[in-house]
């Protein structure tokens, strides 16, 4: 009988994110989102033994924080737990987000269960039926970065084993949306003579390369409107023949950002039944956030959503979507009505001038009393990248449109 093997590709399960941003959805709602890296986790376990693989690959950061909390290292432990009574082995390692330094009080999992233990690249064998099946190679992270290029350390070390698996936490040395940890280029990947490449680290499940295989699978569970659509896992299947991948969605909240062209919207009555029609088509299996983007080629919105109309109506929605099941909740909307403005930046005007001051602002600072406020510190929860950026996007919008009259 031919050698063939099956297993689960994983990785960034982020368990116990905080989901920064977030808390002021619904108690029922928020409980739901904070709640969902668990329910990723808990489908990962059920693919894993409905499909029956032979083993399960986690390429790091399985947790979101480096001081890993109780319920998440026990809840991982009972998952593991549950595939150890199946027979499937997990093969697992550090990223930069769960580095084995930051943690001081770490869990004993099962004997199912093998993690690279430093930054050397090392190797388990994976036997089936008494025979040594797959070699698999990889290193943890000791720190909170690894920065050096890791990939001239990956060989093959056992040459009568049929299959040879590569796993890394790390990204393209040429990537500029991420922060770069172990960076590799693909011809040093393909150098390595590995059978496959189970990548981590960046959230978008992506195959880099179909033969040999270099993947990414992505994480588990969306954490912010930046991580929209299926999240989830590869079941993969290799043989002689090659390698056949499967993407199995395990998210049990989705984001989704929707458009809606408003423009032929006359009053805030047919945009109700417009957004009503939009979510109804964008309705999905699990739990939905929305981030409505409203347009139009009318100042209607804008006044609108002066008159407080528009957040009105969003929350009489969420008041019916919101205890639905599955629900669906609007958590975030924008306005792009007015034409772009991206000429303006070039003038020398006092229009241009406003939005190039914009762009240098920080905006932090201006916020520093109200964070210092004795009692509205207690509600705030500290600016991250995307809500600095929201801000500004949102003075632009309103300055341009009271500069300019709803003209640019």
């Amino acid at each position: 009988m031919a050698e063939e093997i099956s297993f689960i590709h994983a990785a960034d399960l982020h368990l116990d994110s905080p989901f920064k941003g977030l808390a002021n959805l619904p108690e029922h709602v928020l409980t739901d989102v904070r709640e969902s890296t668990f329910a990723a986790l808990d489908r990962l376990v059920h693919v894993a033994i409905e499909r029956q693989v032979d083993f399960v690959l986690i390429a790091g950061d399985l947790f979101d924080n480096e001081h890993q909390t109780l319920k998440a290292q026990i809840r991982l432990r009972n998952a593991f737990t549950a595939l150890a009574k199946q027979n499937i082995s997990v093969y697992m390692l550090y990223g930069n987000h769960d580095h084995i330094n930051g943690n001081k009080h770490p869990v004993t999992y099962p004997v199912n269960v093998h993690i690279f233990p430093d930054e050397i690249v090392r190797n388990f064998v994976h036997y089936k039926d008494g025979k040594p099946l797959a070699a698999i190679y990889g290193f943890s992270y000791e720190d909170r970065s690894v920065l050096d290029n890791k990939t001239s350390n990956y060989k093959r070390r056992e040459s009568d084993i049929p299959f040879h698996i590569g796993m890394l936490h790390g990204s393209l040395a040429s990537n500029t949306t991420h922060d770069v940890y172990a960076p590799f280029q693909i011809s040093e990947l393909l150098e390595t003579g590995m059978d496959y490449w189970a990548l981590g680290h960046i959230h978008q499940r992506d195959v880099l390369k179909s033969a040999p295989a270099i993947v990414y699978s992505g994480n588990t569970q969306g954490r912010s409107r930046k991580e929209t659509g299926d999240k989830g896992c590869y079941h993969v299947k290799m043989s002689a023949a090659g390698v056949e991948l499967s993407f199995l969605p395990l998210q049990a909240v989705t984001f989704k950002k929707v458009a809606v062209d408003a423009s032929t919207c006359e009053d805030v009555f047919a945009l109700e039944q417009h957004l009503q029609q939009t979510l109804k088509t964008a309705q999905s299996q699990t739990n939905a956030l929305f981030h409505i983007q409203l347009t139009s080629d009318t100042t209607n919105l804008e006044q609108w959503d002066q008159e407080g109309r528009i957040e009105e109506l969003i929350d009489l929605m969420n008041e019916a979507g919101g205890f639905a099941t599955p629900w669906q909740y609007i958590y975030d909307y924008e306005i792009s009505s007015l034409p772009s403005y991206d000429e303006l930046y070039e003038g020398a005007h006092f229009s241009g001038e406003v939005l190039r001051q914009l762009d240098t602002l920080s905006i932090p600072p201006q916020l520093t009393d109200l964070y210092h406020h004795r009692r509205a510190r207690r509600f705030l929860e500290p600016l991250d990248s995307d809500a600095e950026s929201d801000i500004k996007e949102k003075a632009k919008q309103w300055l341009m449109h009271e500069l300019l009259g709803g003209r640019t």
